[in-house]
């Protein structure tokens, strides 16, 4: 689950350069493949953020940037065919704005070509001065969230159509934290969010509960193909230390698989990947902690991790690392993208967190992979699940470029909008691709989410036909009512578009999954392929989504990303406009007002 989570507002650049498609994609335009690093790019950067920042206030009625307004860029995009985006957070009168961000848009001569913006208003708030102190706001996040409050900061609320003056405070509990913004005027507290994405929703765990249903998935130690081909060695006369080394992983969920390690000195090693920016894996130990230098490292003098249960604790270890260093290769092999971030820092993960909690989260406080070891009575193993880890790691490429948002959350932590809905079907999406990437025998690549989870319906959620998934209500087509779906329900919109897009309509079976996927008024889609699907969803996402984007702004995302990569005439364009139409999705019935 996406929580919402505002940033500090940073100045300095992520350079993203030709990440505009899939290795092996045919691109309308020519495309040299090629990605410069931040270093030879950035005077180049530094002079398309100058150009997209005067364009935007040059431009003023379309970007809505007004006088008291500053940019600051967090992206720039320089695709090979040309175009350049630059992704802004705003801040006005020096405060922070929520719901602020906008991408300006330039053609290869840095020319102005149309922006894509979250807040379709003026950011500057109706008053100026604030009633409540800190401290005030502070007291009445604490009281709402039922934590401890830490410090108050004033902020330009600009979601939900008007923007206001506010205050945002974190709330910490035992093992929760959310984000509270209460109105610094009013007192009102405007919205109340859960700060980490949680992969199992309240509403989910409150229904296996009523079901009495218990999820036990099998764990073994069977062999896997993938052990083979990675970089370094068993250490054996080593030159230098610390040095890569050929580790083994015995996991719960994907077999026998081969990690590359770290060999700190003579046959001692640390589950840590130098050639994967560092990546590691660490034990919480039962802690809350959300600091990963808190937890503590794996080591030991085999480089064999784990022992294929829960007997061992490095057994779970073995899986998160895999299924992390495998997220950061698919997107890196896929996209050219260099880490969660875009910025080649590790990815980190720590398990055995809490005491009996049921769910894996992406934490942005400590921007690690939290995972519970289950409690023991409705989820009995650690939900350290190869597609788990891509979804939630997912959120993490989310919040480092569009930053969907949900629109609202109920008192018991669900959350619901058409932004939030987005966020967890990409998620879903690209952590299904992860799989496909990954081809682990023992973990079949399908267009299931949480089919390993042992639940009773076999899978959590299905791409192919949403409602199938009974536990959540998932949707397969989107109406006027959507916005009052809690956003895992919600998902199946853009994710039966998405499947829809790849493998068309009807009958079919994939890797030995049978698949039948339903369309809104039988329209027939015959599908343009997983390959070329993820490149439009990667470019609409990372180039023409902001965190207020609903279904209708995806699809219109989705055909510029096409068209960009494919040509506004082709197949694969008519066929994006086809997959929407066919869960209800038009240019017709878009909402006259927006929420």
């Amino acid at each position: 689950m996406r929580r919402p989570h505002i940033r500090t507002v940073a100045v300095a650049i992520a350079v993203a350069t030709a990440a505009t498609g899939l290795a092996g994609t045919a691109f309308a335009a020519p495309s040299t493949g090629v990605e410069r690093s931040a270093a030879s790019a950035a005077p180049n950067a530094t002079a398309v953020v100058e150009a997209a920042r005067t364009a935007a206030f040059a431009h003023a009625s379309a970007t809505g940037v007004s006088q008291g307004d500053e940019l600051h860029a967090q992206d720039v995009m320089i695709d090979p065919e040309g175009a350049r985006h630059v992704r802004f957070v705003r801040t006005h009168n020096d405060l922070p704005v929520l719901g602020g961000d906008l991408v300006v848009h330039l053609d290869r001569r840095l020319g102005y070509t149309g922006v894509t913006r979250a807040a379709d208003h003026a950011v500057k708030p109706a008053a100026a001065k604030a009633k409540l102190t800190a401290g005030q706001a502070a007291a009445k996040a604490a009281q709402a969230a039922k934590g401890d409050a830490g410090s108050a900061r004033l902020v330009v609320d600009a979601r939900g159509g008007a923007s206001a003056l506010a205050y945002q405070v974190t709330v910490t509990g035992k093992d929760s934290a959310r984000t509270v913004v209460v109105d610094a005027v009013t007192g009102k507290v405007r919205s109340n969010t859960p700060t980490r994405d949680e992969f199992l929703s309240p509403k989910l765990l409150d229904a296996l509960r009523e079901r009495g249903e218990t999820l036990d998935p099998a764990t073994g130690t069977g062999s896997d193909a993938a052990v083979s081909g990675l970089v370094g060695s068993h250490g054996a006369g080593a030159a230098a230390y610390p040095s890569a080394a050929k580790g083994t992983g015995k996991t719960l969920f994907v077999g026998t698989v081969g990690l590359t390690t770290t060999q700190t000195s003579r046959g001692h090693y640390q589950l840590k990947d130098p050639n994967r920016y560092g990546t590691e894996t660490r034990d919480a130990k039962g802690s809350y902690t959300e600091k990963f230098s808190a937890g503590t490292k794996f080591t030991n003098t085999t480089n064999v991790w784990g022992n294929g249960k829960t007997t061992s604790r490095v057994s779970a270890a073995a899986d998160a690392q895999y299924g992390i260093t495998k997220t950061l290769d698919f997107y890196k092999s896929t996209f050219k993208r260099k880490g969660i971030a875009n910025n080649s820092k590790a990815a980190q993960g720590m398990v055995h967190w809490g005491k009996q909690v049921a769910n894996a989260f992406w934490d942005p406080a400590c921007t690690c992979m939290l995972y519970g070891d289950g409690d023991g009575d409705l989820f009995k193993k650690p939900l350290v699940v190869l597609d788990v880890t891509g979804h939630e790691l997912t959120h993490g490429v989310v919040e480092a470029t569009a930053n969907l948002q949900p629109t609202f959350v109920d008192s018991d932590g669900n959350q619901y909008g058409e932004p939030g809905s987005l966020n967890e079907s990409l998620a879903d999406i690209f952590g299904s691709n992860v799989e496909f990437y990954a081809k682990n025998t023992k973990d079949t690549p399908d267009y299931l989410i949480g089919e390993k989870l042992g639940l009773a319906q076999k899978f959590l959620r299905r791409l192919d036909h949403p409602s199938l998934d009974k536990l959540e209500g998932t949707i397969d087509y989107w109406s006027a009512d959507t916005y009052y779906t809690e956003v895992h329900a919600g998902s199946g919109v853009s994710s039966h578009a998405y499947y829809l897009l790849a493998e068309g309509s009807g009958k079919k079976t994939i890797n030995g999954v049978n698949y039948n996927s339903p369309t809104y008024h039988n329209i027939a889609v015959k599908g343009i392929g997983r390959t070329k699907a993820t490149a439009i969803y990667y470019r609409a996402l990372t180039r023409y989504m902001v965190s207020t984007t609903d279904f209708h702004q995806a699809r219109t995302a989705t055909l510029k990303a096409a068209k960009d990569l494919y040509g506004a005439n082709s197949t694969e364009y008519k066929t994006v406009d086809k997959s929407w139409a066919a869960v209800n999705v038009t240019a017709a019935n878009t909402p006259s007002a927006r929420h």
